[in-house]
């Protein structure tokens, strides 16, 4: 039977699929419309990191539907807003000013492309209108997160333009060198993720230190991208929290309100905030759902349960038992080539069964994530493999289950391959 729903990045010829179809969630658990129950292993999305359908931030959500409806700040400001807001700013290391809320990574990335150019015009530099991020980072796919998106998802078919972004390799700190010496000061701002979404790479302290430099030298404004890493995913509240030299913005969203409502958040540093007031200049942003009470509700009553739940310190011991369990995977089984990243945020890179010592092609990725399925998990595709996004609210029985599935579907769909 063919359905009416057109689902996101995935062929469409694709779709109408029961196995894929969720028809609940509870706790660590997704259940499919074929009836099939298994772990999550993704968050979600990597949003849902304290798990499915907990209760607080359910009925935060449900009160403020009764008493506020639609209240937004567009024009206007919302007092469970200016609550969220001031909870965001206090949950950084390190110091903020404010807080503009939007409703996605992509939108969030956009307002930062366009924070960043007129704060330098405001400041008497209107050239400064490049934007440099990472070869392989992933910021989203609105037209100017797409343009920033250093993966090659089909800018140039779509007609995104990318004549004002630059893209450096992760960790390459002599192209980074390169290239501010050749343009640093018609740089507005430098994006990075704090470990790549696409991969789970991340960036090292030294690289991070010269970021900070470049950024300080030429007088452009770096960012941290942390729709995913934010939120307890790799350790810390936010990665940029360990940072020397602290982002002067921030995004958030994945975590932000644990998959509830669509929503991201900008942190905005004293600096940047000073010379808008100053000069009584409007940033020309908006969007009816950002910043909704309905939604900021969602935000606090995650920081909430972020606090009752300990779940970053619940996030840390998830972490040391995935250590251990994909250690002990990587050294028994020739098939684990490389593991990367940190806290619950992994990428597992695979063997092709059929050429010895080459990479899994990527064409095997889809075959494999409905084998692991099958074998009762849900892990989400990375370069060559797999990525692991536990929920920080993971119990060590569940990793241990987590790997088993995986380990299960991996034997299965070699044994599909080689047949």
């Amino acid at each position: 039977m063919t359905g009416s729903l057109w689902p996101m990045m995935m062929p469409l010829a694709e779709a109408d699929d029961d196995t894929i179809c969720v028809v609940g969630t509870a706790g660590h658990r997704i259940r499919y419309a074929d009836g099939n129950e298994v772990l999550c292993g993704t968050s979600g999305l990597w949003n849902a990191n304290l798990g499915y359908g907990n209760e607080v931030i359910a009925r935060a959500i449900a009160e403020t539907l009764r008493t506020h409806s639609y209240a937004g700040i567009f024009r206007y400001e919302n007092a469970p807003a200016r609550e969220a807001a001031d909870r965001l700013l206090a949950a950084h290391a390190h110091d903020y000013a404010r807080v503009i809320f939007s409703v996605s990574g992509g939108t969030a990335n956009d307002l930062v492309m366009k924070l960043a150019r007129q704060y330098h015009e405001l400041g008497g530099e209107p050239g400064r209108k490049l934007v440099v991020g990472l070869k392989d980072g992933y910021h989203g796919l609105t037209f100017g997160a797409h343009a920033l998106t250093g993966e090659d998802l089909g800018q140039r078919g779509y007609g995104v333009d990318t004549r004002l972004v630059r893209h450096v390799p992760a960790n390459d700190e002599e192209a980074l060198r390169k290239l501010f010496a050749a343009v640093g000061r018609q740089v507005a701002a430098v994006v990075v993720e704090p470990q790549l979404g696409n991969g789970a790479v991340e960036l090292t302290a030294s690289f991070l230190e010269q970021l900070g430099a470049l950024a300080d030298d030429s007088g452009a404004l770096l960012v941290a991208d942390e729709v995913a890493t934010g939120f307890g995913r790799t350790g810390e509240m936010f990665a940029s929290d360990t940072w020397q030299r602290p982002a002067d913005l921030v995004i958030a969203s994945k975590g932000l309100t644990n998959g509830t409502m669509p929503a991201s958040a900008l942190l905005v540093n004293e600096r940047i905030a000073a010379r808008f007031q100053s000069t009584e200049s409007l940033l020309l942003h908006g969007e009816t759902q950002a910043g909704t009470a309905v939604t900021a509700a969602a935000v606090t009553a995650t920081l909430d349960e972020f606090d009752r739940l300990k779940a970053v310190e619940s996030g840390r011991a998830v972490a040391v038992a995935l250590d251990a369990r994909l250690a002990t995977w990587q050294s028994t089984d020739e098939r684990v080539r490389v593991v990367r990243g940190r806290g619950c945020f992994r990428a597992v890179e695979l063997a092709d069964p059929l050429e010895a010592g080459a990479p899994l092609p990527p064409r095997y990725v889809p075959g494999l994530i409905r084998h692991i399925r099958r074998a009762g998990a849900q892990v989400h595709g990375g370069p060559h493999g797999i990525q692991l996004i536990p929920a920080l609210t993971y119990s060590a029985a569940e990793v241990d289950e987590l790997l088993t599935a995986v380990r299960a579907g991996l034997d299965a769909h070699t044994e599909t391959a080689t047949a």
